[in-house]
Parts: structure tokens; sequence; C-alpha cells
């Protein structure tokens, strides 16, 4: 194995791709924040479970609007995007919800002294009214909070904040309820963007240096015999590595291929083994910096203990027939030349459309400045963080490691992005509508059967999968959107 890359050579990485946010949030249908932990009366060998056990979600319910409610919606003076709503339910809504609860814990409630399903309603209530109130608060609010911001004509993209709470026997129920909306906006300016679209070239140079890299993609290794380690030769070695100032995990590795000299390798290692010869050992101290690829290692100095098992020379393909045929389809030398010519013509290609799309949504973005939902921001920081940690987890850092990471840092440094994110996600929906820009059954089922053959699996189970959690609906909107933005690029030329 040649190692270039991790324990010996460093190179800045990015920390998570760019995500697409959602312009609704997956909570934002969850009820609010009212469970208790006390215990509710169990079945008959069932284990109790507490209310945040075992709720539903109660605004998946839509009920008509059976009785008037007073409400004033109004809108925070600092904000465009935060509304509060004040509901008053009806007395008699309140105390049907009771009874009807009264009777259901009859059915289950397990006392001294009464046989299950015989305790009588005044026992119930006394016994367990913290309880009731708190099932009548989860089953009336979210049902009116609901109600009323779908009859204001409100949409809701965050969880209600509830305070206020006023649950009275025989009384109205009232609550207050804070949340966050998107604000009005009109996208304008979008016709008149214009991309960016270079000319496209790949000198001889370009090409010349790729080939150079199949050649070394394709080098075997040869041992060295009569002479110590000179520049440009390989060390075999296995290694073991401590953190010098206590923090961090050991490092091990065997068989390892160390270029003495190479471009990719820490001086460290360079220095200690150029003149080795087969069976030397020896120690080293290794300084990375902050940016190394291997997050183990960035910013940290590690002793190794090192020994040299084989010494090893390179030796590159010569441009043959035999080679040629190794590397696939290829009928001549000029033929790999031609196919390497245009792969890198259409990379250059795409890349150009990347950074022109780019700077057309930075230019969308400038024209339409709006204020963006907090509960948008932080939800796309969460997408950016777990990709990000999935990322580090690829290049070997543990669980341990990740639970001693700045975590308020890390979400600090990606609210920029986010926030850019889901501008750019907003306004592209906007676009979309005004332009009637959608994506067909065909079009999703192609995206589908596009997933279903990266992981592997029946495009059957995939979609089966994607319609319990929702998926269906997020790749139809991630795919609308990148839809938009080919739209908006064509257009512009």
């Amino acid at each position: 194995m040649v190692v270039g890359r991790s324990l010996f050579a460093v190179r800045r990485s990015s920390f998570a791709s760019r995500c697409r946010p959602l312009s609704r949030l997956p909570n934002a249908q969850r009820s609010p924040e009212l469970t208790t932990n006390e215990q509710l009366p169990a079945k008959n060998g069932e284990e109790r479970t507490t209310n945040s056990e075992r709720r539903s979600s109660p605004f998946d319910a839509s009920l008509p609007c059976l009785y008037t409610l007073n409400v004033s919606p109004t809108e925070t003076k600092e904000s465009a995007t935060k509304r509060e709503i004040q509901v008053e339910v009806p007395a008699e809504e309140v105390s049907r919800q009771t009874e009807s609860l009264i009777q259901k814990y009859q059915k289950v409630a397990r006392l001294p002294g009464f046989r299950t399903g015989h305790v009588p309603p005044s026992i119930i209530r006394r016994r367990f009214s913290e309880e009731i109130k708190t099932d009548v608060a989860e089953a009336l609010v979210p049902r009116y909070f609901r109600q009323e911001t779908e009859r204001l004509g409100m949409h809701p993209i965050s969880q209600p904040r509830v305070t206020d709470l006023h649950l009275v026997d025989g009384e109205p129920m009232r609550f207050k309820a804070a949340f966050e909306v998107l604000p009005e906006i009109k996208v304008e300016g979008y016709k008149e963007l214009r991309a960016d679209k270079p000319e496209i070239a790949v000198s001889e140079a370009d090409v010349e240096q790729a080939m150079t890299e199949l050649r070394e993609r394709n080098a075997t290794f040869s041992p060295i015999e009569g002479r110590p380690l000179a520049e440009g030769d390989f060390a075999q070695v296995s290694l073991d590595g401590l953190p010098v100032a206590g923090e961090g995990q050991p490092v091990h590795m065997d068989e390892v291929l160390v270029e003495i000299g190479g471009k990719n390798t820490m001086p460290e290692f360079t220095e200690h083994l150029r003149g080795a010869q087969v069976g030397d050992e020896g120690s080293l101290s290794v300084s990375y910096p902050d940016d190394a690829t291997d997050k183990r290692l960035a910013g940290k100095t590690f002793s190794y203990t090192v020994k040299v098992h084989a010494l090893k020379q390179k030796s590159l393909p010569e441009w043959n027939e035999e080679f040629v045929k190794k590397l696939g389809d290829f009928s001549s030398v000029d033929d790999v030349r031609r196919r390497i010519r245009e792969q890198m013509e259409t990379e250059r290609r795409r890349q150009a459309e990347r950074e022109s799309k780019e700077k057309l949504m930075a230019e969308l973005i400038r024209r339409n400045e709006f204020e963006v939902p907090e509960a948008l921001i932080e939800h796309q920081i969460d997408i950016r963080i777990e990709r990000g940690l999935r990322a580090l987890a690829a290049q070997g850092l543990t669980a341990e490691q990740m639970k001693k990471m700045d975590l308020h840092r890390l979400r600090g440094g990606q609210r920029e992005e986010a926030i850019r994110d889901v501008r750019a996600a907003v306004l592209l929906e906007k676009v979309a509508d005004e332009e009637n820009i959608q994506v067909s059954d065909e079009e999703l089922e192609r995206e589908v059967e596009s997933l279903a053959r990266q992981t592997e699996q029946a495009v059957e189970a995939v979609r089966a999968r994607l319609t319990r959690d929702g998926g269906l609906d997020r790749i139809r909107t991630r795919s609308r959107n990148e839809k938009t933005l080919d739209w908006l690029y064509r257009q512009s030329a």
C-alpha cells in the first residue's frame, strides 16, 4: 500500500459539501412541547409508558372549523418571519375532550380497591388530573393551532412555541402560539441574469500530464539490492505512533510504502529514512499542520518508532501496445490521448458550468435579499454538520473523538453558508412557480432508479422506503430546483 496523503502527507480538504435545504421542516408538523414524564395507567401485562413515549403527531389530523376562536395574529416588529396568535377554545369542547379521556382512562386504570374498568370517574379525575390536563392540551392545542393558521392563510415552518396556557375546569382553554413563517417574497430580476460561459481549452501539456499520471498509477515496485535508500526510492515500513501531548489515538501501520523526498511525504520521514537499510529501526517526531487531511493528526505532534522491512524502486510502464490494452478498450496510444483530451474537456466544461451557476445564484440572492427564518437556518446547519461528520468518519475519525469536538463553534462556522443555501432554495422554488417548471413522474422515477443503482438495492424497495419517509417529495423538490437552475443558466446565454 502506498501512503502519501495521511500520516506522511498533508492536503487541505473541504469540511462539508453544500447541502440542499428544505422549505418545510420535517418536524414542523409535530405537536408542541406539552408532554409530561408522569406515567399513565397501563393495560394488563403492558409496561407503563410516558406521554412522550406514546405520542403520535396530532398535527396530522385536520378537522373542520366547528367553533369561533378568538385569534389575533401579530407580526414581530423586528422580524418579517415571526408570528404569534392567541387562541381560545370553547369550554364545551374542553369538557367534551376531558370526558372522552376520562372514559379511556377508566378502561385501563388499575387502582387498589377497584377492578380494572370500574374506577369511578370522580376518582379518575382526581387521581390523574395532571395527566388528563396534559392529554387535553395535547389533543386540542395542535388541532386548533393548525386549523386557525390554515384559516388565516399562514404556513408555519417551525414548531409552535406555546405559552400562557390557561386550562381550568369549566372555563375556555386559552393559549398563545409563536412560530415562524417565510416572509413575502417576489423574486425579481432573474430574467436579466447573465452567466459567464468561457471558452474551454485543453493544452498538449495538460494531456501529457494526464498520461504521466496514468503511468504513475500503473507503476510496479521491485527490490533494491546492494545500496541504501536514496532520493526517489520507497521504504516499506511498519510504524507505531503516539501523540506527544497525550491527546489523540495511537497509530499503528504495517507494510506501508514511503517515498523518500516525495512531494506528499512529510520532511521528517524523508530525513529519517534517507540512507536506511533493511532491518534498520529508529524513532522520530513529526508535527502535522492544522489542515492535515487526516483529522486524527491535524495540529498534533506524534512520536514514531519505525522499522524498515524492504527497499523498493518504482518502474513506470512504457507507452506500448501491451500497456494500451491493459488500460482498456483502446486501439492505440493516440486513441488513449484522444479519449483523455475528450474527458478533460468534458470535465472542464462541467466545472465551468458549475462555477457559472454559482455566480448566477449569488447574483440572484443579491437582487432578492430577504430575512431567513431561524428554524430553516438551524435545520440547514444540522444537515451540513451531519454530512461533515460523516465525511470525517470516513477519514477515520472515531465517535469518541467526535464527542470532543466543539460543536457550538462548528455550527457557528456553518451559519453563513446555511443562510445562503436556504435563500438559494427558496428563490429557486419561487422562480419555478413563476415559470411553471415541474418534475414529471417519469423524471422522478429515473431519480429513484439512479438511487437504487448507487445503493445496489431493488428499485421497488427504494421506492417503498422513500414513499414511507417522505423521501420522494424531497427528491422531487431537489430535482425541481436543479431543473430551475439549469433553466436560468440556459436562458442567461
